[in-house]
């Protein structure tokens, strides 16, 4: 089956990002660093990592399961909606993922981090705030995923989503479990290096925009 081009050079682009900084690796360079998206109080932080940090991943598992989500959800959306469309749509919630990642940082550093100018590891080990803060790096497409499951929870909302290949469940109820099980663990399972908001936040700014395309189609007018 052929897939159409955007859902394929996406995959294509992140296993790029990703081969890309196995081998800068070798060389001493860590991508994450100029790539990822750091807090926008750390020094590392640079605009353009609100872009760029959805093409980077932590690992192997983390772009696979990632990219298999592409090509499931983001093949049959962007054949519905068209390429401009569908690539519009998954690098904006990608980018807002991004922008509730950084909310949600800063007010964990405003009510716990501030006042403080170093930051205890455990035992003995202690960092001084500055180097805390550039460790507060976000990477992954997670965010845009999250979006293309609710847009296609949200367009076909009856079709059957096999849970662990074995289990079918409605998409609409298969995105509402999703975004309830994000919510519980962002809430209490703080410090497990999952940006759970980040997902919710790609959800959100997916569930903005299709609202707002459906009020523009109802008034006859289109935007691609």
């Amino acid at each position: 089956m052929n897939m159409p081009p955007v859902t394929k050079n996406i995959i294509i682009i992140n296993v790029l990002f990703f081969l890309g900084s196995i081998v800068a690796s070798k060389y001493g360079i860590n991508l994450t660093d100029w790539l990822g998206l750091h807090f926008f109080m750390a020094s590392g932080f640079n605009l353009y990592q609100l872009f760029t940090y959805m093409f980077m991943h932590g690992g192997f598992e983390h772009l696979f399961f990632n990219m298999f989500a592409v090509w499931m959800f983001g093949r049959v959306l962007e054949q519905v909606w068209g390429p401009r469309r569908f690539l519009f749509y998954y690098i904006l919630c990608g980018v807002g993922a991004g922008v509730i990642q950084e909310l949600v940082q800063y007010i964990q550093y405003t009510t716990v981090l501030s006042g403080y100018d170093s930051v205890n590891m455990g035992g003995n080990y202690v960092i001084p705030m500055g180097e805390y803060l550039n460790m507060m790096t976000t990477v992954g497409a997670s965010g845009a995923i999250y979006a293309i499951l609710l847009a296609f929870g949200m367009t076909f909302p009856n079709q059957p989503i096999y849970l662990y290949f074995l289990l079918p469940m409605k998409a609409k109820y298969f995105v509402m479990g999703y975004a309830i099980l994000e919510i519980f663990l962002g809430l209490s399972q703080r410090g497990d290096g999952i940006a759970h908001f980040a997902h919710l936040g790609g959800m959100l700014f997916g569930f903005i925009l299709i609202m707002y395309w459906k009020k523009k189609n109802k008034h006859g007018q289109f935007f691609y």
